[in-house]
């Protein structure tokens, strides 16, 4: 039995950070009804990249139920009432104070329905200056200022995935987790809001505190702005191999054994981290001498001798074929198709993944049943 089989969830979700949050619930056996409009959710056209289908809606939507309600319409919301007063979880990320204009003011809910777990997502949240702002991940990255300490020196840089989506997702499934087990104590549902920007400016605190100390990060691309060695090199045959030497013991085994100049670490520019880092370009140019002079296999037999830490940096391709990458299969409209495992394993669980629902695949199955319930 998964953890949380017996847990109906209604989202009324489009795009990325909402179905993150519910198709992780969907993992764990939630029966998760996705409320779509009639055209559907506007992710399902983002591309065509998978048997025809969005990458993005394959990858969020597995094991759910596609369900169309025209909410707008009389009719819809009763339907979407109907379910509602069937659900453990309300789940939301339209814009703030759409869902009230349409009758499902959350404090009406969370007195009808005092066992509810309702969670919104929003861009900014419910209150402020911003709060009536479209918010979309690209646009939080920038205004957080996350994009202020990604890139190289020459200009800002966005994350390379949606990184804002993703991490909001977590975080309303993390609050949901709590929600669910706190109510198997106290009988009481909660009202549970997360903004885009409020998690990523969570997440930005370390460059937040160092500013505000007079001291803000600089852009390094692959570098670090605190540790040297700490960046890609290229070897012999072109391979870029980033390395992280952490202490003053692994600089002098890195320069030993990898460098071979066991001698290294006695030069004054290069005798401690402080050293180091106020000699960068020293330093780098220390490593890429040797680094180049050397092939790919050579350099990782090295710093495996070495026990050094280093990633290859790889492309989105080079994953596919990487070694320590699992996969899972799921079924979709147009064919079964493999994605990349969610993260957790659990010991002893052989967990299957439920397929992804066409547009509106599961409305009538469901609206009969929350109408012979209601």
């Amino acid at each position: 039995m998964l953890p949380l089989e017996g847990i109906t969830v209604v989202a009324v979700e489009q795009a990325v950070a909402a179905p993150f949050c519910s198709t992780r619930l969907a993992d764990a056996g939630a029966t998760v009804i996705k409320v779509e409009r009639p055209e559907g959710d506007f992710a399902r056209a983002y591309d065509a990249n998978i048997k025809g289908q969005s990458s993005y809606f394959v990858w969020l939507n597995r094991g759910k139920k596609s369900v169309i309600i025209d909410i707008a319409s009389d009719e819809g919301r009763k339907e979407l009432e109907a379910l509602i007063a069937s659900a453990d979880v309300f789940l939301q990320n339209l814009k703030p104070g759409a869902l009230d204009k349409l009758g499902f003011a959350r404090e009406r809910l969370r007195k009808d329905y005092p066992k509810l777990i309702l969670c919104s997502i929003s861009g900014y949240g419910d209150s402020g200056p911003y709060a009536q702002r479209k918010a979309y991940d690209l646009l939080i990255q920038a205004e957080s200022g996350l994009c202020s300490v990604t890139g190289g020196a020459e200009a800002a840089s966005r994350v390379g995935i949606s990184v804002v989506d993703i991490s909001t997702g977590a975080t309303a499934h993390a609050a949901i987790l709590e929600a669910l087990f706190a109510r198997t104590r106290t009988g009481q549902g909660a009202d549970i809001r997360v903004s885009m920007f409020d998690v990523m400016a969570d997440w930005m605190a370390v460059p937040l505190i160092n500013s505000e100390a007079g001291k803000p990060p600089p852009r390094m691309g692959l570098s670090h702005p605190s540790i040297a060695p700490y960046g890609a090199f290229t070897s012999k045959d072109g391979k870029d191999i980033l390395i992280s030497i952490q202490s003053e013991r692994e600089w002098k085994v890195f320069c030993a054994i990898v460098m071979e100049q066991p001698k290294l670490p006695e030069n004054p520019l290069f005798s401690s981290m402080v050293a180091r880092v106020t000699n960068r370009a020293e330093t780098d140019k220390a490593v890429a001498d040797v680094f180049a002079s050397l092939t790919r296999d050579q350099l990782i037999a090295r710093l495996d001798k070495a026990d050094i830490a280093y990633g290859e940096v790889n492309s989105a391709i080079d994953l596919a074929s990487h070694p320590h990458l699992r996969r899972i299969a799921i079924d979709t409209p147009n064919g079964r198709i493999s994605v990349p495992a969610p993260a957790a394993i659990v010991l002893g669980e052989n967990r299957s993944y439920g397929a992804v629902p066409a547009l509106g695949s599961d409305t009538e199955t469901i609206m009969k049943k929350a109408a012979s319930t209601s």
